[in-house]
């Protein structure tokens, strides 16, 4: 057995870093290197150089970002797209200085305009108006692949790109102002069969373990601040109108996909790739609407009480269903389903309530 590859792992401890951890771990004959915010800031060029000079890593795996829901996007355009710029220049910047062998860089399907032929190819980059929701953070996506485009053309790199549709899973983020739609689901779904069972206890044990719970939620559940009581039956709120439809991947699935990318050889990656066009998309292959995921996400957390859609609130963009032709033609598939992925998730969500009581970070770095 030869050396062992050094793998750096950026975004460790995000959704989407661990899963990679995981699945690299049971590759062996790796050492995975990772480093927490605390311990490296990678919106500061000098401590990421730094990092690379010193520990000189052969590959990496760029995860980490700043990321969020419809609320976060319109609430923290600016942090959105300051620290994803920073993290993604600073990163692709210091792999191609300290030589690194290869370096996968993770998007996201929001990179495709809104108004898109469905399925989204990879083609359709950069070829119309993007959704305006969350326009600062796709933006900054889309330099990520650019940043990698361009080092391998003008410098010979091997720097690629996955574009991943929507993730869930373990480790997921389920604070209610911060995080995407299956996950606030789930939350919301949990918090609102706590009521109906008069479990006020397990409600603050929830949002000491997950995050504040908005008053607007405090209201949809019935929980009263002042008395510490649940005072009228729970009513489940939905923002927009249930009808856009949405794909959904498994995070271990994603971190099975971007380690089969990042070992294809430079011939079979390129040859699925355009000179001009170097990333490939991820997904699941098939998508459903909000309202369809509401009532299986209810169906597993085990609420059948009311769930109303408000339709003042923004739906985002109408569909966004990746197409995947080109890693199945690489050999790819997913194989985890989203019934038994939910229920993946909510054991894992049920099991945070039962250990540490730190929240989820809003930027897995």
């Amino acid at each position: 057995m030869g050396k062992p590859a050094k793998i750096y792992v950026a975004g460790h401890r995000g959704m989407v870093g661990a899963a990679i951890v995981r699945a690299l771990s049971r590759e062996g004959n790796v050492e995975i290197l990772k480093r927490t915010r605390a311990e490296l800031d990678l919106t500061d060029q000098r401590e990421v150089q730094s990092f690379f000079a010193s520990e000189k890593p052969d590959q990496v795996y760029l995860a980490a970002a700043r990321v969020g829901g419809i609320y976060a996007n319109n609430t923290y355009p600016a942090d959105f797209i300051y620290d994803n710029l920073m993290i993604e220049a600073n990163v692709i910047h210091a792999a191609h200085m300290h030589g690194v062998e290869k370096l996968l860089f993770l998007g996201s399907s929001c990179i495709y305009p809104r108004a898109v032929a469905q399925p989204m190819s990879e083609e359709a980059l950069l070829t119309g108006v993007l959704e305006p929701t969350n326009e600062p953070y796709a933006i900054a996506k889309i330099a990520g692949i650019k940043l990698c485009e361009s080092y391998n053309r003008q410098h010979g790199r091997d720097f690629r790109s996955v574009m991943p549709t929507n993730l869930y899973g373990p480790g997921d983020n389920y604070h209610l102002e911060n995080s995407h739609v299956l996950p606030a689901m789930i939350r919301k779904f949990h918090l609102a069969k706590l009521a109906r069972e008069g479990n006020v206890a397990a409600i603050e044990a929830d949002e000491k373990r997950y995050g504040p719970i908005p008053p607007d939620v405090c209201r949809m559940i019935g929980l009263n601040r002042d008395t510490h009581a649940i005072d009228r039956e729970p009513n489940v709120v939905l923002w927009g109108t249930g009808t856009p439809y949405r794909e959904f991947l498994h995070v271990d699935d994603m971190a099975d996909a971007c380690i089969f990318v990042m070992q294809l050889e430079p011939e079979a990656y390129r040859e699925n790739t355009q000179p001009m066009l170097s990333h490939i998309n991820v997904g699941f292959g098939s998508d459903l609407t909000i309202r369809s995921l509401s009532s299986l996400v209810a169906s597993v957390v085990g609420y059948d009480g009311s769930v109303v859609f408000d339709e003042g609130k923004p739906d985002g963009t109408p569909r966004k269903l990746m197409d995947i032709r080109r890693i199945e033609q690489l050999g790819w598939q997913p194989r985890i389903g989203l019934d038994s992925g939910i229920r993946q998730a909510y054991e894992d969500y049920l099991h945070g309530l039962a250990g540490s009581d730190a929240s989820a970070p809003h930027i897995s770095i």
